[in-house]
């Protein structure tokens, strides 16, 4: 199964149209987001994705109340809060924004799962700890490194590819 990743999208509505479109050609099954839409008219872009999408909520996610509504809108999208347990692909993973440092080390260090996702620090990064896979697709918005990226996981082989919008 291959997923789309991605995190940061920070309304750069521009950015966030190029991501929808290169996760469309890369044909990929589901699309985790990591958090930090920021605004809810974010949201209808995203939901020109042609997979289902997961969702949770970032520290700068002003009306989450609204975002959470413009997310109901759609069929596709769905958005857990601030925490997802996914399993996709004959993996378990653990979705969330990262800003709780503690909060994302506990889930690495604990090996409950076979992939932690997460964004909030805006650099696009692929390791393995104790076993498990963490990914940090970066940023699509592009604000604080200028290389927007999302990221593609097969999970057969336990590949993460980094892709530069």
């Amino acid at each position: 199964m291959r997923i789309g990743i991605l995190s940061d999208t920070h309304d750069n509505l521009q950015l966030v149209d190029a991501a929808v479109g290169q996760l469309n050609r890369e044909r990929v099954e589901l699309v985790l987001h990591a958090g930090d839409y920021v605004s809810p008219f974010v949201v209808p872009l995203l939901a020109n994705l042609q997979s289902p999408m997961i969702g949770v909520l970032g520290n700068n996610d002003g009306d989450q109340r609204l975002i959470s509504a413009r997310f109901a809108e759609h069929e596709l999208l769905s958005l857990r809060g601030a925490f997802a347990a996914v399993t996709a692909g004959g993996m378990t993973i653990g979705l969330l924004h990262g800003d709780d440092r503690e909060l994302l080390q506990a889930l690495i260090g604990r090996k409950a799962f076979d992939v932690v996702v997460h964004g909030h620090t805006h650099q696009a990064g692929v390791r393995t700890l104790g076993g498990t896979l963490v990914v940090n697709p970066g940023e699509v918005c592009g604000y604080l490194t200028g290389r927007p990226t999302v990221a593609v996981l097969d999970t057969v082989n336990r590949n993460v590819e980094l892709l530069s919008l």
